[in-house]
């Protein structure tokens, strides 16, 4: 009888203690999106749940009117409440989260050519969004860039301004640059390209640090950087930009966007770029920067099925006439020997497409483009005509097989080439690959990504390219990812190495050129932190990049020529970077770079069996970026301060009596821009470029005699253009 009445004791103390309980029912959103396996946890206590992928949660409670309940989630600020505040209590409670700018939500593409959460990537992908591109004051993608870790633009001609793009010291030409996943902007593309690309098109910039040959083929062997643009469904109706530099610069961006039915929109962009003004800040005769009148048109089509997917077609055409050369130079000297002048007219016609398909009774996704570039260049009395066309085609095939995701494809390029140069070989190029890539979701927090490459070359043969790619979650917030690959390039001298035709050097090619080929591996540690009600995220990033055959210009045997071999040896890339970036509740975000590397090559002697250690010129062993943007949200007023602070670099030797630095100094470039939200259609920006007004010295050797044979273009290490002030105006319409 007494254990009868003891148990009966418990099982009514239970009872008691249940009846106590209260049940908690509701979402966790963000706009109208459920936020998937968001934490909802009680304060003090290790009682919680997790939402599910809906953002739907149930928890238990046992004393609600002393609870405190903290909600986070990667990529939002943390949220607290007491349960008795929420409308719907006990049951569906909406809990509306905020989004912080760290971009760990964000859909990319770039690094295994489909649809994934950034922060479930297995490749690390840094993103540019158009809210970011649009702090700083600038209407081109380089100077975008420049606020990016481990990013560099390099310009190779103090004439004619002709730039390229690093990532991690290696030359503008190991970058392989896409627009919408297209590899439309290499070879010629690059050398004045890249300025042709408005901000006011883009959607966002995905860049991608080390190889990924396995699914872009040739020349993605230092990363890759794509360049997505806006999507018409997504873009407001009506949107103007335009911007006024104290230099004379004078930029407008025009869109509108047109909705034909629920399932086909359309946008037509319009940007032109005008500048005449002439100045020499640096006295050597030349105008510092390059003049330039340029117009590009763009229309882009969406197509919105409603089983067969989206397809899209984009048409742009880029035109521009540019000049860089002495002061007094006027059209009438192009071509001649007395006034030096180098003046380029580039015309460009793009087509890029993606449409998906019904194959064998299977979804196939088709990627195409073509691209036909034409310039028609006088650098000095040197006349430089060249044509190129390339054709790309891209057939994916996507298939979820249980808990492998299998990435397929078979992909065609033809490139075609030629100029009026006596060194050249035209070109006419067939590249037809495979690739498989399998993600293999070992358990919920390891993902393993493998892939292999096969190109026939019809130059070179077969291209055998391979990469493997780990994800590994150690923590709630921590991931590390570790990165392998090969990369396989070829050369192109007259369009890479634009020195050949600046300048009084002459090209001499010892021996027929190999392919270049390289080892690559990065490892990255990604960590999401919560400090009290702002987060912010942390990474840590070694890289290595080692080349078997690496074709390098040798400027300094002899400073009239240019000479290139195979490399008897060796090259490296090798270095470590950080990046924390924190976005507080209230409205600032600040974010902090700064890359350590170490780039050089080593040649072999046969004869003496030594070894000889060259820096890579112009790569410097550390540099910085950073961002502090605030916003005044009474008066409507951002406030972005950007900078990149460069160490020294190793530049090019030159003999006496032309002896100059071969070590340049530290500097910064550093740009703020305030920006006023006028009513909801009209915005006004003030913006000040190169505040602290540093710039480099001439960049040109000998510019007192310009066709003499010591004259040279290619000592540009740092800016050019001192302190301009900016002012501009935005209106836009939204749909």
């Amino acid at each position: 009888m007494c254990f009868i009445f003891l148990a009966n004791c418990i099982l009514f103390a239970y009872a008691l203690s249940a009846s106590a309980q209260t049940i908690l029912r509701g979402t966790v959103f963000e706009e109208e999106n459920g936020v998937p396996f968001a934490n909802i946890g009680i304060e003090n206590s290790s009682k919680g749940t997790s939402a599910d992928e809906n953002g739907n949660f149930t928890l238990e409670i046992d004393n609600p009117e002393a609870a405190v309940l903290e909600v986070t989630s990667v990529g939002y600020f943390k949220y607290r409440f007491k349960p008795d505040t929420i409308n719907g209590y006990p049951s569906n409670i909406r809990i509306n989260m905020k989004a912080s700018d760290l971009l760990l939500n964000q859909i990319v593409i770039t690094g295994n050519m489909k649809q994934t959460y950034l922060k479930e990537s297995p490749v690390k992908v840094e993103v540019l969004t158009s809210a970011f591109l649009s702090k700083t004051p600038t209407n081109n993608i380089v100077e975008a860039l420049h606020t990016v870790n481990g990013v560099q633009e390099q310009v190779n001609c103090g004439v004619c301004g002709t730039n390229a793009i690093r990532i991690n010291g290696m030359e503008g030409p190991y970058t392989l640059l896409l627009i919408d996943g297209m590899p439309i902007m290499s070879s010629l593309a690059s050398v004045y390209g890249l300025n042709g690309i408005p901000t006011s098109l883009v959607e966002q910039i995905e860049i991608v640090k080390g190889p990924s040959s396995t699914l872009y083929g040739t020349e993605a062997v230092g990363g890759v950087i794509n360049i997505i643009t806006k999507h018409p469904d997504e873009s407001p109706k009506l949107a103007l930009n335009s911007f006024f530099t104290s230099h004379g610069e004078w930029n407008l961006n025009a869109a509108v966007t047109m909705k034909s039915s629920n399932k086909i929109f359309s946008t037509f962009g319009l940007n032109t770029y005008y500048n005449q003004y002439r100045f020499d800040y640096n006295n050597d005769g030349f105008t510092d920067i390059p003049l330039s009148k340029r117009i590009s048109l763009y229309n882009k089509w969406e197509f919105n099925g409603k089983d067969s997917g989206k397809s899209s077609i984009t048409i742009r055409y880029y035109g521009e006439d540019r000049f860089g050369g002495q002061m007094q130079w006027q059209p009438a000297d192009k071509g001649g020997d007395r006034v030096y002048g180098e003046a380029i007219k580039t015309n460009r016609f793009e087509l890029i497409g993606s449409s998906p398909v019904r194959l064998f009774d299977q979804d196939i996704r088709v990627d195409y483009s073509y691209t036909l570039h034409k310039q028609d260049s006088y650098y000095g009395k040197t006349h430089y005509k060249a044509d190129q066309s390339v054709l790309f085609a891209n057939f994916v095939w996507d298939k979820q097989l249980n808990n492998h995701n299998l990435l397929t494809g078979v992909t065609v390029r033809n490139n075609q080439y030629e100029d009026n140069t006596p060194a050249s070989s035209d070109e006419k190029i067939w590249v037809p690959g495979v690739f498989v890539q399998d993600e293999w979701k070992l358990n919920h927090s390891t993902l393993l990504l493998s892939g292999v490459r096969f190109d026939y070359h019809s130059y070179h043969g077969m291209i055998f390219s391979p990469r493997v790619n780990i994800k590994q979650k150690v923590g709630e917030y921590t991931s590390l990812r570790l990165n392998m690959g090969t990369g396989f390039r070829t050369v192109n001298l007259f369009t890479e190495d634009h020195a050949a035709l600046t300048g009084a050097r002459t090209v001499v090619i010892r021996e027929k050129l190999k392919p270049e080929r390289s080892y690559n591996a990065n490892l990255n540690l990604n960590h999401v932190f919560i400090w009290g009600e702002s987060t912010g995220t942390i990474d840590l990033d070694a890289f290595y990049t080692y080349f078997t055959n690496k074709i390098i210009p040798d400027y300094e045997t002899d400073n009239q020529y240019i000479y290139y071999t195979n490399l008897l040896g060796y090259a490296v890339s090798k270095g470590v970077s950080f990046g924390i970036q924190q976005s507080f509740l209230f409205p600032l975000t600040i974010s902090l770079g700064g890359t350590l590397q170490d780039v050089y090559q080593v040649k072999e002697n046969i004869t003496s069996n030594d070894e000889k250690r060259t820096p890579q010129l112009f790569s410097p062993k550390l540099s910085a970026t950073f961002t502090v943007s605030y916003i005044i949200k009474p008066w409507e007023l951002s406030i972005d301060y950007t900078g990149q602070i460069m160490g020294p670099q190793h530049l090019p030797t030159y003999a006496s009596p032309y002896e100059r630095d071969e070590i340049s100094p530290w500097y910064t470039i550093q740009n703020v821009q305030l920006n006023k939200k006028i009513g909801t259609r009209l915005e006004a920006y003030v913006a000040v470029k190169n505040l602290w007004d540093w710039t480099q010295d001439s960049p040109l050797i000998a510019p007192e005699d310009p066709f003499g044979p010591n004259f040279d273009t290619a000592y540009a290490w740092g800016p050019l253009q001192p302190r301009r002030y900016l002012l501009g105006l935005k209106f836009t319409v939204n749909q």
